[in-house]
């Protein structure tokens, strides 16, 4: 049977302030407080298992750890989202990747009980010094790699924008070199963007030959029926692999002023943006897909290369 996974980053308000070069705000748990709870309702009315990759830091505070917890017993996966989020991981030395690896590891060891498999690297950034501590940590996998010209593009185009505009994003742009990874589950090489023996890569989702994106932002601006005709562009893929945020079960009104301008997905409703997401689940099920946890596929899929 074919594959499926739904995973969710639950990257926190503070961290598209960052990516806006707005001041942060820290004290907006918008994606813990409100999405969340979202998130595992949908998940339990489609009998859906996810992937939560969580960022460490937010940890520290209580309700996080409660809601996460809770996930945990409903059977949810949890993955490493690094301890910082910083965007700019990837270009640190290794001793700074290794830290923010490993000590996210074991903060959600100690305050959930779970030690990850997986990684997700902020921004979609990974590099061979960073693919090289994930696996002396142990990992299963890495899922970071997206090989999108239209996400790249539009990235390029935003941080040129905003350095005109006299902002600083916290964001950095992955090596075009990217572009020409495998839309498929491989194994990295040296460089990771090619194939070889080492981690075992998951790819964010893209869909035929102009490799278009498909991720939650993505599928909430095309609407239901945008959404589908994409879905059915992935018949033949051997493993659908997509990837959500937090903010994609959040409106407008429930983020600062500043995020609304710079997050047009914000203006759908949430009734539509359900309806997204539960038109692709069940055409991937409609495909003959097992909806199933990133680690779970990991384990099967790392099979194919033995």
């Amino acid at each position: 049977m074919r594959l499926c996974s739904f995973s969710v980053d639950l990257d926190e308000i503070a961290c598209y302030s960052a990516i806006h070069g707005f001041a942060a705000e820290s004290d907006c748990h918008a994606v813990f407080d409100v999405a969340l709870g979202r998130i595992l309702e949908f998940a339990a009315r489609n009998a859906l298992p996810l992937t939560l990759f969580v960022v460490a830091r937010d940890l520290k505070r209580e309700q996080n750890v409660t809601i996460l917890r809770r996930a945990v017993n409903l059977g949810h996966e949890i993955g490493n989202h690094s301890l910082d989020h910083l965007y700019d991981l990837s270009r640190r030395e290794p001793a700074v990747q290794t830290l923010q690896v490993v000590e996210a590891s074991r903060l959600i060891k100690n305050h959930l009980g779970v030690a990850p498999t997986g990684f997700r690297a902020p921004g979609y950034t990974v590099s061979d010094s960073l693919i090289a501590v994930l696996r002396e940590a142990g990992f299963n996998y890495d899922s970071s790699v997206f090989p999108c010209p239209a996400y790249y593009a539009a990235k390029a185009a935003s941080l040129l924008g905003m350095r005109l505009g006299g902002r600083v994003s916290k964001s950095v742009l992955d090596t075009p070199s990217v572009l020409r990874a495998s839309v498929v589950p491989y194994r990295t090489g040296a460089p990771y963007w090619v194939r070889g023996t080492g981690m075992l890569e998951l790819p964010i989702q893209v869909v035929g030959p102009l490799r278009l994106p498909f991720i939650g932002t993505a599928l909430t601006l095309l609407g239901p029926s945008g959404a589908g005709l994409l879905t059915g562009g992935l018949a033949r893929m051997p493993f659908v692999n997509l990837e959500l945020h937090g903010i994609d079960f959040l409106e407008a009104s429930e983020v600062p002023g500043p995020l609304r301008a710079r997050q047009p997905d914000l203006r759908i409703p949430l009734t539509r943006k359900l309806q997204v997401f539960e038109t692709v689940l069940d055409l991937l099920r409609a495909q003959g897909r097992l909806a199933t946890r990133l680690d779970d596929a990991a384990r099967a899929l790392a099979q194919s290369f033995q």
